[in-house]
């Protein structure tokens, strides 16, 4: 079994992501990745849509997300 992980730089993920695509690439389970589809996105949530009863992101959704996350940390951090 290979358990080298596929999606290990932005250029290697699809431009339509599953839970999977998400945990690898930033090395957290996909349970965390599921719960953070379950927040709202005002409270830091991942934007998700479904497809039946799969979730999936958009590349560039994600990308705002991350760029939000870090903002937020960064302003948490100002005094």
């Amino acid at each position: 079994m290979n358990t080298t992980k596929q999606f290990t730089t932005w250029d290697s993920l699809p431009d339509t992501l599953t839970a999977t695509h998400i945990a690898q690439f930033l090395g957290i389970s996909r349970k965390t990745v599921y719960e953070l589809f379950k927040l709202n996105v005002a409270h830091g949530g991942i934007p998700n849509f479904e497809i039946g009863t799969s979730k999936r992101v958009e590349k560039s959704d994600l990308e705002i997300w991350i760029a939000d996350q870090k903002q937020k940390k960064s302003s948490s951090h100002a005094v």
